[in-house]
């Protein structure tokens, strides 16, 4: 029971670590320095059948749930290949669940298999840049016309969507003057990407140039009302079905990120000779990555708590915002503290770490602020009240 715990699905990872092993940490460097998408790995895992882990067994997938998606997303950046590989997959797996999960079986019949087979790319289109986090309050219009439904307003950090065919996209069906409560009135639909309606602008950022951030200006899209999710004005109950598990799986990229980055440093720390004795030997280096094992071994424990949980139909929204909370900080530690370890040549690119760093801000930052999760403990698990 401890090793599943410990090291769940050791099958996926040595799979994955097969594939793994035919890229290097240089290609990984390559493809942020080139701004390019991880292609030829992204055609590896997909070739293996990796893209449909998540997905039911009748439409070519895996069935499996999150613990075993979270081992492959952990492997793939545990790598080194830290958030430039795995932007290359995860939309794949977080982004469409609330398809598999509340699509009808005509739905699920048109969208699964070329999610499966790579065959349409697909992104995730929920942030808006005048809300932020405060989803309910999306102000992105879908107004039923017919057999369609009009979808106009801005979206943006969707990552991906400059080479997606598909969007998830939330947005308001009610206006909000009109419900009971915020998260009622708003809608979600699983839809193409039409850029004779859309502009999609790829947004300059610190890191993960392998793939674009977007901001999406969309005007008139015609949406059809098959590709509606659900209920109308139920989809922020249905966004749950995707958001938990993107909370776990970045929580699981995050640890990953992490132990690539301290097994540098480690090795680092054994082989640099410095006043004639190796660098590892002297404290201040050890205890720092001592610590950074310990924090994101416990990171680990709640990310695979979380997505048990969310396996076993049990409520993990706490759990699985908390892994994200301590793997994100675990993780930051240890890129940073890896850096730190390499001194002067931490900086450089040519021992990577630097990229490591970089990326890692991405979890501290997204998709919930840690001042966020704090909130949502303090609300839903310590039942103390609403702070905004």
């Amino acid at each position: 029971m401890a090793e599943m715990l410990l090291n769940p699905h050791p099958e996926i990872r040595e799979a994955v670590n097969r594939i793994c092993a035919g890229f290097d940490v240089n290609y990984w460097r390559r493809c942020e320095e080139e701004g390019r998408v991880a292609t030829e790995f992204f055609e590896a895992i997909r070739d293996a059948g990796w893209l449909g882990i998540t997905m039911p067994e009748e439409y070519g997938g895996a069935g499996l749930g999150m613990t075993a998606a979270a081992t492959l997303m952990q492997t793939i950046s545990e790598c080194g290949a830290g958030w430039t590989g795995a932007t290359a997959v995860h939309g794949f797996i977080f982004g469409p669940h609330a398809l598999v999960v509340h699509g009808t079986k005509e739905q699920r019949d048109r969208f699964l298999p070329p999610l499966v087979t790579g065959a349409e790319r697909p992104c995730f289109a929920v942030t808006e840049p005048n809300t932020g986090l405060d989803t309910t309050r999306a102000k992105t219009r879908a107004v039923r016309d017919g057999g369609i439904y009009r979808l106009s307003g801005e979206k943006v950090w969707i990552t991906g969507a400059a080479v997606a065919d598909r969007m998830l996209i939330l947005a308001r069906t009610t206006p909000i003057e009109q419900t009971a409560r915020p998260m009622d009135g708003l809608s979600l639909f699983y839809t193409a990407i039409d850029r004779r309606y859309m502009e999609i602008r790829p947004l300059p950022k610190h890191g993960v140039n392998s793939m674009a951030s977007c901001q999406l200006f969309i005007d008139d899209l015609p949406v059809p009302v098959e590709d509606r999710i659900g209920e109308e004005g139920k989809g922020f109950r249905y966004l749950l079905d995707s958001i938990n598990p993107e909370r776990i799986l970045v929580a699981a990229e995050a640890i990953g990120l992490g132990r690539a980055a301290l097994s540098r440093a480690a090795t680092y720390a054994r082989e640099r000779i410095v006043f004639d004795r190796p660098i590892g030997q002297n404290q201040a280096i050890q205890h720092p990555l001592a610590k950074n094992w310990i924090e994101l071994e416990a990171a680990n424990l709640m990310t695979f708590k979380a997505a048990a949980l969310y396996d076993a139909g049990q409520p993990c929204g706490a759990e699985a915002n908390a892994a994200k909370y301590l793997a994100a900080e675990a993780g930051h530690d240890a890129c940073r503290q890896a850096v730190i370890t390499h001194g002067g040549f931490g900086y450089s690119k040519e021992f990577h770490v630097e990229r490591m760093l970089r990326e890692i801000m991405i979890p501290v930052l997204a998709p919930v602020g840690q001042q966020l999760v704090l909130s949502y403990v303090a609300e839903r698990v310590l039942n103390l009240p609403k702070s905004y």
